[in-house]
């Protein structure tokens, strides 16, 4: 077998087990035995670049940068689906298709109304040919390059699938997905998204397909289009997209009365609340697709579909007090404290007012009965107040101006929803949040310490810096409340090894607001050392890729304050790593010396990444966006149009694969 079979029949392999788990739930390896798989597929491909395919179960990293979405017209047209909200309006819906269709028997397919983005893929000869937006229904935007970062979408079909068909789904973002994203904002110290349905909704017309790809979307597929000569019903084609290799949900079942429909609705009314996704109805189709052709359209919608929308779920209760909650970055959470009253299947006692502008737009006031509604959201919120059952005496809620912790007056920035208490180094929840992040997984993941041992330090005297970790001795550790000989040992031995935590997560650790995880890597790759970071200028980090203006403000202000510089300099020295270890380059030229070269686009012979490691092997640095310090700019297939714009304007020399290698003395003809 030659190297081009060995990697096509990898590529096989990739795709049937990507099937197996996203299609139907029923994995055959370990995630670990698929990404050994998936890294072996990246090496042979990256040695043997001939073989680049852009189908490729290595290609969903994504990386394709798109300024402006091309509009482009639908083949067929999106309808919307007429709804109800009673089942008085599907009984008067199955009149009127009796009345076209006459004395005959009428099938049904009940589907689960899941609430996210809509979105029409056309495949040709099994591959993805292009992704749509709904748009207005007669045009979508082309998100092809992102939707190809979603693992439920297949690349390359299975089975005897048409040669060109469209298929349409909903792109959704499941709740387990949605808590994380929210809790990595709150971590660095953002405003959490406000539902899943938006934030799917806002993922696919992000311009970095990079990005999309690191959210954990998925894909229902709900209908295939433009093949209804090669099937029979709406069923059936359900069964044959899943066997193509398309996550269909399991939940669409075939009914043959109306009567069904209903036990269907009331069945999933009741058990919504365990589904992985939001959802807020049920849709019933026709099942065969020549009734559907004989019962056609109206000027919106067919006519041979129905959306049937679930009450949101609602109750009132009593708003008893509002408290005032503060975060590790100062940020003020005010919090309803209810009542206790039942709702979707728990007991609800508090809810999120979200901030100040919130309270006033609902005139929520204490005493208040208020409507909570948690519907697709995870935390209970008000939806509004029950203004005739209001008392007399009552009174506007005003919202607090000093830290309910500490006193200091609160602070609230122009453009900013959220007060903030700035006693950075005084207020005892920031004090005590910082260390916990500090020592939490993704930051320095200190082996036998948790949240609540930082608060027993903490209210102890023993730490008020994460600096203080450092310095804790096993004799002052032992006293503390359930703290044994054995425990103490574990939490100054775990507190050593963080030593070898590397800089990027250190730099995440400190806990500087706007800079999560990848912001961290981004900055510490970028800038080696704590020191060369410390230093930068204004100028100089928004030039680095991803950091924006508000980052690079906030990573600037970190390090003019004083306290800062002096608890870096003692973590400096107990030994934590605050500089990137470097694998020893060898410097083969000094061609770029002096120059910074930015890559963008799609390479045939090397990927990005080493084109990258090129440059700086030739003497050069790698820049992440153009300016007018930019030497010149390797340019791939599809380079990003913003940068090609902004170097054809400064006049920046753009070479490209070949005269690049040609620079450097590599001669690939």
């Amino acid at each position: 077998m030659n190297i081009g079979e060995v990697i096509e029949k990898l590529r096989e392999e990739l795709h049937a087990h990507n099937y197996n788990y996203y299609a139907l739930d029923n994995p055959t390896i370990s995630d670990f035995e698929f990404d050994q798989k998936l890294k072996e597929l990246e090496r042979l491909e990256l040695e043997n670049p001939e073989f680049y395919d852009e189908n490729s179960p290595t290609q969903r990293v994504g990386g394709v940068i798109v300024k402006n979405f091309e509009t482009v017209p639908h083949r067929y047209r999106m309808y919307s689906l007429d709804n109800s909200y009673s089942k008085e309006d599907l009984l008067e819906w199955e009149q009127r298709i009796q009345k076209v269709l006459g004395d005959v028997d009428v099938e049904y397919v009940c589907e689960l109304k899941y609430d996210g983005a809509s979105i029409s893929i056309t495949y040709e000869n099994g591959v993805i040919k292009q992704a749509l937006t709904r748009g207005d229904g007669f045009q979508g935007d082309d998100v092809t390059h992102n939707i190809k970062t979603i693992k439920s979408v297949p690349i390359k079909l299975k089975g005897d699938y048409p040669a060109i068909f469209e298929i349409r789904g909903e792109i959704v973002l499941p709740f387990k997905g949605f808590e994380q994203m929210n809790q990595d904002l709150i971590e660095i110290g953002e405003v959490p998204y406000s539902n899943p349905r938006n934030t799917a909704s806002g993922s696919l017309k992000l311009q970095d397909s990079s990005e999309v790809a690191k959210r954990p979307l998925e894909c229902l597929l709900y209908n295939v289009v433009g093949v209804n000569e090669l099937m029979e019903s709406q069923f059936s084609s359900l069964e044959k997209a899943r066997s193509w290799g398309f996550k269909v949900p399991k939940e669409a079942v075939l009914v043959k009365s109306i009567e069904e429909v209903f036990d269907f609705i009331n069945y999933w009314d009741a058990h919504r609340v365990g589904l992985p996704y939001e959802t807020d109805g049920v849709v019933v189709k026709v099942n065969s697709l020549y009734q559907q052709e004989e019962l056609g359209y109206t000027s919106k919608s067919p006519r041979w579909a129905m959306a049937y929308k679930f009450q949101a779920e609602q109750v009132e209760t009593i708003l008893e007090s509002i408290s005032y909650q503060v975060g590790r970055t100062g940020a003020i959470t005010p919090v309803a404290n209810l009542k206790a009253v039942q709702l979707a299947g728990t007991v609800v006692r508090r809810a999120s007012l979200h901030n100040a502008d919130q309270i006033e737009k609902l005139d929520i006031r204490v005493g208040d009965v208020v409507y909570v509604e948690k519907g697709g959201e995870i935390i209970p919120k008000i939806v509004g107040v029950n203004l005739e059952a209001r008392p007399e005496d009552s009174e506007p809620t005003v919202y607090i101006d000093t830290c309910p912790e500490c006193g200091t007056d609160l602070v609230r920035k122009e453009g900013e929803v959220q007060h903030y208490c700035p006693n950075f180094y005084g207020c005892a929840p920031q004090i005590v949040g910082r260390i916990q992040h500090f020592i939490s997984r993704k930051a320095m993941d200190v082996a036998g310490l948790g949240e609540e041992t930082v608060s027993l330090l903490y209210q102890s005297g023993l730490v008020t810096t994460y600096a203080d970790l450092y310095e804790l001795k096993k004799e002052e550790i032992v006293p503390l409340e359930r703290m044994a000989d054995k425990s103490a040992e574990n939490l100054i031995n775990g507190i050593e090894e963080s030593k070898k935590i590397p800089f990027e997560r250190v730099l995440y650790a400190l806990g500087i607001r706007f800079v999560g995880e990848t912001v961290a890597k981004k900055l510490a790759f970028h800038y080696k050392n704590i020191d060369a970071l410390r230093m930068a200028p204004l100028e100089d980090l928004i030039e680095v890729d991803e950091i924006g203006d508000k980052i690079a403000q906030s990573v600037i202000a970190f390090f003019e304050n004083e306290v800062n510089i002096q608890v870096i300099e003692r973590l400096k020295g107990y030994g934590v790593q605050l500089e990137v270890v470097e694998k020893e380059m060898i410097v083969h030229s000094n061609t770029f010396e002096g120059k910074t070269v930015v890559v963008s686009g799609v390479f045939t012979t090397f990927t990005r990444d080493e084109i990258k490691v090129a440059i700086e092997e030739h003497g050069g640095k790698v820049g992440s966006s153009i300016s007018a310090k930019t030497g010149f700019v390797v340019a791939g297939d599809k380079m990003g149009p913003s940068k090609l714009e902004k170097a054809q304007k400064l006049q920046i020399p753009i070479l490209d694969e070949m005269s690049f290698l040609k620079m450097i003395g590599v001669n690939r003809d």
